[in-house]
């Protein structure tokens, strides 16, 4: 199949709208879930706005950092967040096509995600704190756990589609090749399972003891810093989620803009958004915390997907 508006143009204007309406609304799907748990624990909990309140409060008030801090630990909060943002342009989101156009590569936006999880484990070490360097190596061990299954999943995905371009990825998924069902849909589970896990969910996480346990690195931020960084993660949250609806379930995605698709896509990717949101928090709370220990025999499940995956597509072909 040829797709040349998908491979070959690039839209940066609504590349920057997407990724600064992915900011804003991040803490409002944030909040949502904050909601959808304490309703499913039977009580009222905070507002679905309660995460803008908070963000807002902290951005007024003083950063206060460790003596023993340097530029490391200063500058995380504003590079994670910029790059969330730059991998928050280059996701199909309303469109089939990565509104980057050959920027939206999947290697580029792997080593990204790299990126941002390394900025914000060396900041935890950059403190001198023995506990926020125990936050930071456990964000590590998290990632040489996780990233290895979602990357082999979204290769599989590129090895069907035969480009590593979001865009031909999102394509031929939406068209659906009957030959190639099974594979696509191991390597789905496999990024559906990484995903959760990059979004810091039970049983991998427990909110109501972050500091505790997975944002280990967050302990010695404050004031505007900590502001900044509530925003980044749960952009982050919403950019990881945003990647695997837009690739494997890119139904209502135009790939010619007019006003009146573009407007149906961007009210289907709220309602997909809503659904997957609603989707996280139901298997959040129906599950218990796992000790940090057991997680990587837990994680060999989703590598089994991937490489299940690999090997129904060495088959096929």
């Amino acid at each position: 199949m040829n797709f040349p508006f998908l491979l070959n143009s690039s839209l940066w204007p609504l590349a920057l709208i997407q990724a600064i309406a992915l900011l804003a609304v991040a803490p409002l799907f944030a909040g949502f879930s904050r909601v959808m748990r304490a309703r499913m624990h039977n009580r009222r909990g905070p507002g679905v706005l309660q995460e803008y309140r908070d963000i807002a409060k902290l951005l007024k008030r003083q950063s206060v950092a460790p003596a023993a801090s340097g530029p490391a630990f200063r500058s995380m909060p504003y590079l994670l967040t910029g790059g969330l943002l730059v991998i928050a342009t280059a996701l199909p989101v309303v469109t089939l096509a990565s509104p980057m156009g050959a920027a939206g590569d999947l290697i580029t936006v792997i080593y990204l995600f790299a990126v941002v999880r390394f900025v914000f484990a060396i900041a935890g070490l950059d403190t001198g704190s023995t506990f926020t360097g125990i936050g930071a190596s456990r964000e590590a061990v998290l990632g040489v756990l996780v990233e290895p299954i979602l990357l082999l999943g979204l290769w599989i995905a590129a090895l069907v589609a035969g480009s590593t371009s979001l865009g031909a990825i999102a394509a031929l998924v939406l068209h659906w090749p009957v030959s190639s069902s099974l594979t696509l849909i191991l390597a789905g589970l496999a990024c559906a399972f990484a995903t959760y896990i990059e979004m810091g969910k039970l049983p991998f996480d427990m909110a109501e003891a972050e500091q505790e346990l997975q944002e280990g690195p967050l302990t010695e931020y404050s004031g505007a810093a900590l502001g900044v960084l509530k925003i980044g993660i749960s952009l982050k949250q919403l950019v990881v989620l945003q990647l695997f609806l837009g690739l494997f379930f890119p139904f209502g995605q135009v790939d010619h803009i007019t006003p009146v698709a573009l407007l149906t896509a961007v009210v289907l990717s709220l309602v997909k958004l809503l659904i997957a949101v609603f989707l996280v928090a139901l298997i959040e709370n129906s599950v218990a915390r796992l000790r940090f220990l057991k997680t990587s025999r837990t994680t060999w499940a989703g590598f089994g997907l991937a490489f299940l995956a690999l090997v129904s597509w060495l088959v096929a072909g």
